[in-house]
């Protein structure tokens, strides 16, 4: 049993942290029934029935069951229209489809939220030569630094004064970065900035880890495209690939045209009897949401408790993402708490994680993610650079009661005074 490796006094301030969360937990709840509400509307709005889960092979034609999903999926992301397809592999690559279909050689994209992620930077061309990045075909790029964790709405504003800006990208959530993550009232703020000087700039937001934790999504305030991963919060652990981008019409369309060709655009591509875990994943996605934000609070509380430093968010603060990160202040801890992670995984609970390199990322990775799906990061998942200060970036979890196990666990293997 996993409960006999757990340090007994974890189990006691577990314990405590039922009563000392039980209102935070209330508001998750509350967000969670407003979405449910949203999806289910959608899904009675479009007559989803049986025969929407067909497996539709071939070219794809007349594939009732996708259609009626991407409209589901826009109006939950606010949006006009929607591509939501398994041939989309993972978030960097429904990024990159769009970034490739919207931006042409001499055209500057701008991130107002700093360096992209690291999985991003080779997708740019801020690192690596590869000939299909974007600066390799001619895209021009800048970004303006975040100020103490908010945007820089002056700078944003005096530069997207001047009409020879084709794209702006907001990166929602942190990456593996020590600023916090962007809720959507902040991005509200600047979208509605922008406007006011510059009504062509498209608006993209990169939604990755930040859907349903909020009761809006960035194509309610004003967002032109919107993309995320299934494998993240909308497959609701049951997608076991795919991904989204959602946005105005004439914009989808363009990007259909980049994933299959001009002509075709979003009437062709076999869903290779993907429809029934897309339709499921997004209908239970709101409680799996729920779920992983309540075991990340959960973390944060233990850890503070604990007296880790650079607990962020803390538990009490507000979130916009289902990520969680702690500096664990040496090479040691760090290993030990995220093999602690895959030891309570469901699958390959046996393996031992070591660090290792990893494609698209600049320093050695420790990783643990035994989930049901490759690399899914709903399921709960925990990975860091090993780098000083050994900062552990965790996700997702599908279910509460998991989840405290597993983060008892691997605080149990740190090397840490329980008082």
């Amino acid at each position: 049993m996993i409960q006999n490796q757990i340090k007994p006094e974890l189990f006691k301030l577990a314990k405590q942290s039922d009563i000392d969360l039980k209102e935070i937990y209330a508001h998750i709840d509350d967000v969670c029934l407003y979405n449910s509400d949203r999806i289910l509307s959608a899904f009675i709005e479009n007559k989803v029935s049986y025969s929407d889960f067909a497996d539709i092979n071939g070219y794809g034609n007349y594939d009732e069951g996708r259609d009626k999903l991407e409209c589901i999926f826009a109006r939950v992301l606010g949006c006009e229209d929607a591509l939501v397809r398994p041939q989309i592999m993972s978030g960097t690559n429904a990024l990159y489809l769009t970034f490739s279909a919207l931006l042409k050689h001499g055209d500057t994209m701008i991130s107002l939220t700093g360096t992209p992620y690291d999985s991003l930077q080779e997708t740019i061309g801020l690192s690596g030569n590869s000939s299909q990045s974007l600066r390799a075909n001619g895209v021009l790029y800048e970004q303006i630094d975040l100020i103490n964790n908010e945007l820089d709405e002056e700078k944003i504003i005096t530069r997207l004064k001047t009409p020879n800006v084709r794209l702006v990208e907001i990166q929602r959530s942190r990456g593996y970065s020590s600023r916090d993550s962007l809720c959507l009232n902040k991005i509200a703020h600047v979208i509605q900035k922008i406007r006011e000087v510059n009504q062509e700039v498209i608006i993209m937001v990169d939604n990755c880890y930040g859907e349903l934790v909020e009761k809006q999504e960035p194509g309610h305030i004003g967002a032109d495209v919107v993309v995320g991963s299934l494998m993240k919060n909308l497959g609701g652990g049951i997608a076991s690939t795919g991904g989204y981008v959602a946005g105005k019409k004439d914009i989808i369309q363009s990007i259909a045209d980049r994933l299959t060709a001009p002509g075709i655009g979003k009437e062709l591509g076999a869903n290779f009897n993907t429809n029934n875990s897309f339709f499921k994943g997004i209908f239970m996605a709101p409680s799996v949401v729920r779920n992983a934000l309540k075991t990340q609070i959960f973390t944060a509380y233990m850890l503070e408790k604990l007296h880790y430093k650079n607990v962020s968010p803390r538990y009490n603060e507000c979130r916009t993402d289902i990520i969680q990160t702690v500096e664990l202040e040496t090479k040691e801890n760090l290993i030990n708490f995220t093999q602690g992670i895959q030891e309570t995984s469901p699958i390959d609970s046996y393996v031992k994680v070591l660090p290792a390199t990893m494609p698209g990322y600049p320093f050695d990775e420790v990783m643990a993610c035994g989930a049901f799906t490759q690399g899914s990061t709903i399921e709960l998942s925990a990975d860091a650079p090993v780098v000083p200060p050994y900062t552990l970036y965790l996700q997702g979890g599908l279910s509460l009661e998991y989840g405290k196990l597993s983060i008892l666990l691997a605080l149990s293997k740190l090397n840490t005074t329980i008082q």
